[in-house]
């Protein structure tokens, strides 16, 4: 916030619907409280303002300051997880290394609270609680739609460890939920899956957003159109993804990381191919770093031998990645602005 004020913006401005995808979430977040759908835009997936809704109606806060105890609280809630699920320095270079992690962290966005859901859902399988980890699995499902990769990779566990009968309650216990969540979407908007419609219509070329890994990121590049800075951060995080997914099956580490975690194994394996395939024209390339969010702690723990772990340079990250997070959230240009004016 120190940041955002001094380059000229403002965090209550920006948290209340003016970034990213924060206006269609606070217009759900509205309807649901209020149980009135009319001229509702039904693109983005409806759990984190269901989450919103809940705690607004709970608290008697605005849909904004739910937004913001969503996010921020979510977002601890997945660091912990990473510590629990890995350790310590999974958790800190997560929550330091991706600005667009911190930009819906602290503004507003899903990320958050789909990485507590998914983390949620593996932590819980890992203690033997797959009934959780289902219903987890699900939910993170209704606020991402690649949430399913949790699901199949659950399912993948199950059938592997010959548990057919947890299977079928686990693919009950997700169907279940996902019909509680389609219902309001067919009965006030006359589809079930309105969303994905919504989603096809705008971004996907009205068909389905699969084609062969790299074209889209490819097309979404050439001709270059977009910031050099841009190019330069999207790109690193292309290559980034792709280096620690190399080296996991290089090394052998994903495995043996299968054999232990077959779920979640399964689960990285399926987004990372999403991520590269994913076919949106305009967002395949220049979102990469944001649609990575949920696989980064599995990156980095497959490069977790390679990780500097200088203090010098962890202090440095807690300094500069925050404040790159906030000039890209009110525009680089007008930071740029900002200190050509002060120089």
């Amino acid at each position: 916030m120190v940041v955002l004020h001094f380059l000229g913006g403002s965090y209550w401005w920006l948290a209340d619907g003016h970034s990213g995808d924060t206006p269609a979430y606070l217009q759900a977040a509205a309807a649901i409280r209020h149980w009135q759908f009319s001229g509702v835009d039904a693109k983005q997936f409806w759990g984190l303002p269901y989450a919103m809704a809940s705690v607004s109606v709970l608290t008697g806060i605005s849909e904004t300051w739910a937004l913001i105890v969503v996010c921020v609280g979510t977002s601890i809630v997945s660091l912990a997880l990473c510590y629990w699920l890995w350790d310590g320095w999974i958790a800190l270079f997560f929550a330091l290394l991706s600005l667009d992690w911190l930009q819906r962290s602290l503004l507003g966005g899903a990320e958050p609270l789909f990485v507590a859901l998914v983390l949620g859902s593996f932590l819980a399988l890992r203690k033997g609680k797959w009934e959780y980890a289902a219903i987890l699995g699900a939910l993170a499902t209704v606020v991402r739609p690649f949430g399913v990769f949790a699901l199949v990779g659950l399912g993948i566990e199950l059938l592997y460890r010959k548990k057919f009968w947890e299977c079928a309650i686990a693919t009950i216990t997700a169907l279940m939920i996902g019909a509680l969540y389609v219902w309001p979407l067919q009965h006030y908007l006359g589809n079930p899956f309105a969303n994905i419609a919504a989603y096809q219509h705008r971004d996907w070329r009205g068909g389905l957003p699969v084609n062969l890994p790299f074209v889209a990121i490819f097309h979404d590049t050439i001709p270059i159109n977009a910031p050099w800075t841009n190019l330069l951060l999207t790109g690193g995080w292309i290559v980034f993804v792709l280096v620690g997914i190399l080296v996991a099956v290089r090394t052998g580490e994903l495995r043996r990381y299968a054999s232990t975690h077959t779920a979640e194994a399964g689960f990285v394996v399926l987004f990372c191919v999403a991520l590269y395939t994913y076919d949106a024209p305009g967002w395949s390339r220049s979102n990469f770093p944001r649609f990575a969010v949920p696989i980064l702690p599995w990156i980095l723990a497959f490069l977790e031998p390679y990780l500097p772990k200088q203090r010098p340079l962890i202090w440095g990250l807690a300094v500069i990645t925050p404040t790159l997070a906030a000039a890209s959230a009110i525009g680089i240009r007008q930071t740029a602005g900002v200190l050509r004016h002060l120089i």
